[in-house]
């Protein structure tokens, strides 16, 4: 049975986890280390937009540290991943750059929709439970240093997502700086979170209730983890079809703040089995969870106790094939999108007819584009969201709709993926600027850049077969044959506009792809 060491590594605002796990095919994931080094790179960056020289300095020494622990242990491969502190450095790049130098660790800045997906997959982590759970309507909670993310499931499918940029940390800066007493601190929590869930609950909720809580977070889980029975009515842990101490009704998580409230710092730290400083940060996160539970109805929460490590890992096992998941997470992208879309009125019978053009198209010149799957998920939401600049402005139409794009997060998206999307969208109505072009402005790189090109030929053919939006076409065939890419159509409608313009679409492919597309009517 071969056995696979594989490190994942969190630089995140408050701590700095290393995960080891064994991987094989036969026994899935195992976890068999965990290491915590606890550096507060939030407040740094945060609220001054760089990390001191002190917190480089620790930051370096930490990471030199795990990169012995996982020679000693054998560790194949690793990922590093940085979060909402590094995303906010002004020097992201240098301090980077410096820790590769020192530590030969490379640190990978996941964009927030990145992050959130992980977290979302590090529940994945827990199996049975999490099927079981999303089975109803669910909330997952996410709550991180320097936002909130939360996304909304129905029949096990994503419906909603939306960050919300009050973190933990921020929160407590904030109560900071307006010297908030603890006496007071849970009322102006409630203030600030309430504030901002009116927002959330406009947007998203509207006749829905939520059941389910699922909270990923580090202090929550850490109580949950060392008091389980103290969260629940006469220390019963879970209740009907869930059962464990991860499990808490709302109505006893309430009751376990309210006890928690009267007592003071010191005597709480005792009581819970958890550093002085975890204290305020523990408030912050319980009143969040209290007024999001408020807000949705919800019946239970479910504190997993996983982190993103847990995340990073399960990603890395399903790309290596090391476990199947059960769950479609590339569904739920693909429904983040069509959300995104409604929102933006989008045309979705057009946008299914494009997508059944530019699938077959993009299957049949596989060996001539040479992109993979990921490149085809990329082509299907650019598809879904070709059209929603019209929400703004008709005459306008690439510039809105680049610019939606580059502003709205599609969990499960890189920066440079939705980078990608927005520019395949516009080059779909504008004119397209080559990699080489003074006009080119883009910071991508060549190979991001060609990916763009591509998919940009193949979104205008599929495009120009439809252009009269009537849906001209059945039978639709699409090969290859001595340079040409012959697609062949059953018409019963005239269909000299589509082959009148499509010309210049036909030009950009051939360019690109090496293939003449032509159209042939039954």
């Amino acid at each position: 049975m071969a056995v696979h060491l594989f490190a994942a590594i969190d630089v995140g605002s408050y701590e700095i986890e290393m995960k080891i796990y064994e991987l094989s095919r036969k026994n899935g994931i195992r976890l068999i280390d965990d290491i915590m080094h606890r550096i507060d790179l939030g407040t740094d960056t945060y609220y001054h937009g760089r990390l001191s020289a002190a917190h480089v300095s620790q930051l370096k020494a930490t990471l030199r540290e795990y990169a012995a622990i996982m020679k000693n242990y054998g560790v194949e491969a690793y990922r590093a991943c940085g979060t909402s502190a590094f995303r906010e450095m002004y020097n992201s790049s240098l301090v980077r750059a410096q820790i590769e130098q020192d530590t030969g660790i490379q640190v990978e800045v996941l964009a927030n929709a990145e992050q959130r997906f992980l977290d979302y997959k590090s529940v994945a982590f827990k199996g049975a439970d999490f099927e079981k759970v999303l089975a109803d309507p669910t909330a997952i909670v996410d709550l991180g240093g320097g936002s909130i993310q939360i996304s909304l499931f129905e029949k096990d499918r994503l419906v909603a997502t939306q960050n919300i940029r009050l973190g933990i940390l921020i929160i407590l800066e904030r109560l900071h700086r307006i010297r908030s007493t603890q006496a007071r601190a849970e009322g102006l929590i409630e203030e600030m979170v309430n504030s901002q869930l009116a927002i959330f609950r406009k947007l998203y909720m509207k006749n829905r209730e939520i059941r389910n809580i699922i909270v990923v977070d580090d202090y929550i889980s850490e109580v949950a983890r060392k008091n389980g029975p103290m969260l629940h009515k006469s220390g019963v842990t879970g209740t009907g079809e869930f059962t464990g101490a991860e499990f808490i009704e709302v109505s006893a998580f309430n009751d376990f703040l309210e006890k928690i409230s009267a007592v003071n710092r010191q005597e709480l730290s005792r009581m819970l089995s958890i550093s002085d400083d975890y204290i305020p940060l523990l408030q912050i996160s319980a009143v969040t969870v209290r007024c999001i539970a408020k807000m949705m109805h919800a019946q239970q929460i479910w504190v997993p106790g996983v982190t993103l490590c847990d995340g990073i890992a399960y990603d890395y096992a399903q790309k290596n094939r090391y476990i199947s998941a059960a769950h479609d997470f590339e569904g739920d992208i693909i429904a983040c999108a069509q959300e995104t879309g409604k929102r933006y009125k989008c045309s979705v019978d057009r946008s299914t007819t494009m997508w059944e053009l530019a699938e077959r198209i993009f299957d049949a010149t596989k060996r001539y584009h040479g992109m993979g799957d990921r490149e085809k998920l990329l082509l299907r939401i650019a598809i879904i969201l070709h059209d929603c600049g019209k929400y703004i402005s008709m005459t306008n139409l690439a510039e809105c709709s680049y610019n939606i794009l580059m502003s709205t997060e599609i969990i499960g998206v890189s920066g440079t993926e939705q980078e990608i999307i927005a520019n395949v969208v516009r080059f779909n109505h504008d004119e397209f600027v080559y990699y080489e072009s003074p006009d080119n402005i883009s910071e991508l790189s060549p190979e991001a850049y060609m990916v763009i090109t591509k998919l940009t030929a193949i979104l205008r053919v599929a495009n120009g077969l439809d252009r009269s939006h009537k849906k001209k076409f059945s039978g639709l065939k699409v090969r290859v044959r001595e340079g040409e890419l012959i697609i062949t159509v059953d018409a019963k409608k005239d269909i000299t506009l589509e082959k009148g313009l499509f010309g210049r679409r036909a030009e950009f492919f051939e360019e690109v792809i090496g293939l003449t597309p032509v159209i042939r009517q039954r």
